[in-house]
Parts: structure tokens; sequence; C-alpha cells
């Protein structure tokens, strides 16, 4: 049922968490996860502004994906990571149908309170537009 699992990941408390019960969900179909980070448009300048080169700030990227990458391995599921540019809610929405995933796993908040409270919530527009099931992790 869920054999291609995405996790949308900030490096956020949250995600941690959803990172848990994607790992469930995959234990119990036997399934596979892409984890994916997206960099915004802000983010990306701060970091060319605060790195002195490209290879810095790949690293610094990493970073924010390598704790879910390691609970992930430590529970021997096959996964591949994706950093992506652009806005996160359609972003992911985008790489999600593109991709033809069973299910997408996301943190109901992330590290961007003052996005959430003005925009709305990345996990809510995820929810609203892409093609497969939600799951959204208090």
């Amino acid at each position: 049922m869920f054999h291609k699992i995405l996790i949308a990941t900030d490096g956020s408390e949250h995600s941690f968490r959803s990172t848990q019960h994607a790992i469930q969900l995959a234990e119990k179909f036997g399934g596979t996860i892409d984890i994916v980070y997206v960099v915004d448009g802000n983010t990306a300048k701060s970091d060319v502004l605060n790195s002195t080169n490209k290879y810095e700030i790949e690293k610094k990227r990493n970073e924010k994906v390598k704790a879910v990458k390691q609970m992930v391995l430590d529970a021997n599921i096959e996964c591949k990571t994706h950093i992506l540019h652009g806005e996160p809610g359609p972003t992911v929405v985008e790489f999600t149908n593109d991709n033809n995933f069973d299910c997408v796993v996301i943190g109901s908040r992330g590290l961007n309170k003052l996005q959430t409270m003005i925009l709305g919530s990345v996990s809510h527009k995820v929810a609203k537009r892409v093609d497969c099931p939600v799951l959204i992790v208090k």
C-alpha cells in the first residue's frame, strides 16, 4: 500500500517525529523512503552571504537532513535524499506528484513560525494539493 514514502523535513523537532511514523509505515509495508529538504529564496540568500564557498553551503544543507537520514538508515530502510529549491509547499507538492509517491509524511509545524501564521502551513498546502495520502504528525 505505502511502498514509496516521502518525508518532507526542515530539521525541526516535528520532522523528527514524522520520520518515526514514516519508518513505521515503511517497515509495515516493505517500503522505501525519500527525504526532501526545500531551500527557499531567503535561506539561499542567507547561505550565500554567510558562507565562503559552495561546498560549505552544500554541507550546511546536508546537515539539515543528516539526522533524519540516519534515523531511516538505522531502521535498515532504503532511502534517498533530495535538496530542492523553491517555496516549500508548492515544491513538495510538485516533487510528490511528479514522482508518484504513495504517501507523504510531514510535521504539522516547522521552523518558520511567522510564515506559518501569515501564509498558512506547508503541511496544509501539501495536504490540499498532492495526489496521494498525507500523514501530518503533531
